[in-house]
């Protein structure tokens, strides 16, 4: 058995695209802090200089190069299938990874065969005193797929005094950053390719749930994140993939005698979203949001048949890491503005 303290069994795999200035400044720490694992950029057919760098600054670095840009999630599906390692980790190219980050993650998954994923702490880059919106102190789900963190609901976010430092199971990890177990990968199948890009990571996670896997949170390593690196935090093409494949995740991970309830005051729930949106007028989200729903409905036939394969069967209280009740209301109607209010019983 490899040794704990090394990692020589990981391959860290960096998507990337248009990234140049994260990688001058992020890779390094990667390097340095890869514990001996590999490292792996595959390029998204970028159009800057980053292709140039790898290969002249980064001999060490492996380099996929595919000829178009696959997005976030079939981009890391072409990516892992061309490389063989018992464990991957998914890492951004905008996250600063710090020293003894991966053995912890890799100890967890090497004790625990039931485990598909595991994240570390995500703290902001412009602020670590700050937990980061990707993933924070561990994912979480409302019962309507709303997802939040520990240590950060919706544009709330805490401050980490170490409150979240405990290991345990939750519902998603994040894509940002995570250790994923191979064979739970390809028995799975990957990301959803369908989703492009967000949501995509809870999608699988919540899959591997349903196939008997368990993910997890290890607050004993932490990595800071910058976010936004791919696109801004608000953008129409951001809200637009994040309700679309919203509605895609509830509908194909959703116990079947949960499912009609759930869906039908989600759907209530974005019309909501919308009309704020057009009150406050701003268009190009309000359209976001229509055109999302639409092309959910147009693809109905297909999100029906991978629901199929899902095979989704467990219940919102037989999920590690969800909430039984609505996260939107208890934030905006009952002022629930951190992870213990909401979980006070």
């Amino acid at each position: 058995m490899t040794p704990l303290s090394t990692c020589t069994d990981v391959a860290i795999v960096i998507l990337n695209y248009n990234g140049e200035h994260f990688l001058r400044r992020f890779l390094p720490g990667v390097l340095a802090h890869a514990a001996g694992a590999r490292v792996v950029v595959a390029d998204n057919a970028s159009t800057d200089d980053s292709v140039p760098l790898l290969r002249h600054g980064f001999p060490q670095v492996e380099l996929l190069l595919f000829a178009e840009n696959l997005g976030f999630c079939e981009g890391y599906n072409q990516a892992l299938a061309q490389l063989e390692s018992p464990f991957f980790v998914l890492l951004n190219s905008d996250v600063a990874v710090q020293p003894g980050w991966l053995p912890p993650l890799r100890e967890l998954l090497q004790h625990n065969p039931h485990i598909a994923a595991v994240q570390p702490k995500i703290l902001a880059y412009s602020d670590p005193a700050l937990f980061e919106h990707a993933g924070g102190g561990g994912g979480y789900l409302d019962r309507l797929a709303y997802p939040f963190c520990r240590g950060r609901l919706f544009d709330t976010l805490e401050t980490d005094h170490g409150q979240y430092d405990d290991p345990r199971p939750v519902a998603w990890a994040s894509g940002a950053c995570c250790l994923v177990r191979t064979s739970a990968w390809r028995e799975l199948s990957g990301l959803e390719p369908a989703f492009f890009a967000h949501m995509e990571e809870i999608d699988f996670c919540w899959r591997a749930q349903n196939a008997g896997y368990e993910i997890w949170y290890h607050g004993g390593a932490s990595v800071h994140h910058v976010g936004g690196g791919t696109l801004p935090k608000s953008s129409p093409r951001k809200t637009y993939l994040n309700f679309r494949n919203g509605l895609a995740l509830l509908y194909k991970n959703s116990a079947p005698s949960e499912l009609a309830g759930a869906f039908l005051l989600r759907l209530v729930l974005d019309w909501v979203a919308g009309l704020r949106f057009l009150l406050a007028r701003n268009w190009p989200e309000a359209q976001a949001v229509g055109r999302a729903h639409l092309h959910f409905f147009q693809k109905l036939g297909y999100w029906r048949q991978r629901r199929q394969l899902a095979k989704p069967h467990l219940r919102v209280r037989q999920r590690a890491g969800t909430y039984a009740g609505s996260v939107v209301w208890a934030y905006f109607a009952r002022g629930k503005k951190r992870f213990s209010e909401l979980m006070e019983r």
